[in-house]
């Protein structure tokens, strides 16, 4: 066997397992409060800027119009937000948050907090590494983006 095809020298599959097992993490953290993990995402770009079109949330999220769109339709059936047509554009489609969707930033507000006590007990990395972490992880997504 080659060695660059073993599972464990891949690094898609760390970031694919650790991807899923976060978002598996934040599953009791948002039920409370109804959201999908995609959910929270979408209300974190809305919470740091209300009204915004849906091709802005597109590339803030890194994600297709055909994937955001379902997205949206569902949080605005569960009244979290409302899209409405472009006054200069009627092609472009405003996100915008409704009442319930600001008022449950407050609730959201402990999520990140309530999950890195999911890891007391175990040897979290230092800040500094965390930092270079996520750094690493920029320089990643930035040369994939290309």
């Amino acid at each position: 066997m080659h060695e660059q095809l073993k599972l464990d020298n891949q690094i898609c599959f760390r970031i694919y397992t650790a991807q899923r097992l976060l978002t598996q993490a934040y599953r009791p953290l948002l039920e409370p409060i109804g959201l999908t993990y995609p959910q929270y995402l979408v209300m974190l770009v809305l919470w740091e800027k209300d009204n915004q079109l849906v091709g802005n949330l597109c590339r803030r999220l890194m994600l297709d119009t055909n994937t955001i769109t379902p997205l949206l339709q569902r949080m605005e059936k569960a009244g979290l937000v409302v899209r409405t047509h472009g006054i200069a554009d009627g092609r472009q489609t405003l996100v915008s948050l409704t009442k319930k969707g600001r008022s449950i930033e407050e609730q959201a507000k402990d999520v990140p907090a309530c999950l890195t006590q999911c890891w007391q007990g175990e040897e979290m990395p230092s800040l500094e590494a965390v930092q270079q972490f996520v750094a690493t992880l920029d320089t990643m997504i930035n040369m994939l983006k290309k």
